[in-house]
């Protein structure tokens, strides 16, 4: 229950969520890039490139978010729930590991538009990087960070695996 409870706040705060997930890329794009970064929270947009070539606005969509990427993880740890008794700690913990990942996939994503921009100029860059670099990481990373959750949520105590 609590799990479709954290689902349905991801949804009715995502706003909220995209901000922060665009206020986290421009920390890191800080760290790594020579040029200008602006984060403009509240439009949830990061300004990268200022003052170069290829400057771009990089505005982050609900469908450009990892909180959707994050309600899968969310309705699979409820179904587990309710089909029996689980680990409480083991699911969270699985779930803690999934999102993460899930997060810094989407993180990279992010990295690889804004790596193709500078290297090729704002619409061939944005093009490749949003349409098939980004699509590729989104859901390569994301079957990656689901089987990893599941694996993690599912499978027996080393306890019980050490008994034949």
């Amino acid at each position: 229950m609590a799990s479709l409870i954290f689902a349905a706040a991801l949804v009715a705060f995502e706003r909220g969520y995209r901000e922060l997930e665009v206020q986290f890329f421009g920390l890191l794009i800080r760290a790594v890039s020579t040029q200008g970064v602006y984060v403009a929270g509240h439009r949830e947009t990061v300004y990268f490139g200022l003052g170069g070539d290829s400057a771009l606005g990089l505005r982050m969509t609900p469908e450009c978010s990892s909180v959707f990427m994050l309600l899968p993880l969310l309705l699979v740890s409820a179904v587990l729930l309710w089909l029996g008794p689980r680990s409480v700690p083991r699911l969270l913990t699985s779930f803690a590991v999934g999102g993460l990942a899930i997060i810094l996939v989407n993180q990279a994503r992010l990295f690889g538009i804004a790596g193709l921009v500078d290297r090729f100029g704002t619409d061939e860059g944005y093009y490749w990087g949003h349409t098939l670099l980004g699509s590729l990481v989104s859901v390569i990373g994301g079957a990656i960070a689901l089987v990893l959750f599941v694996r993690l949520a599912t499978r027996r105590p080393r306890a019980e695996r050490a008994r034949p």
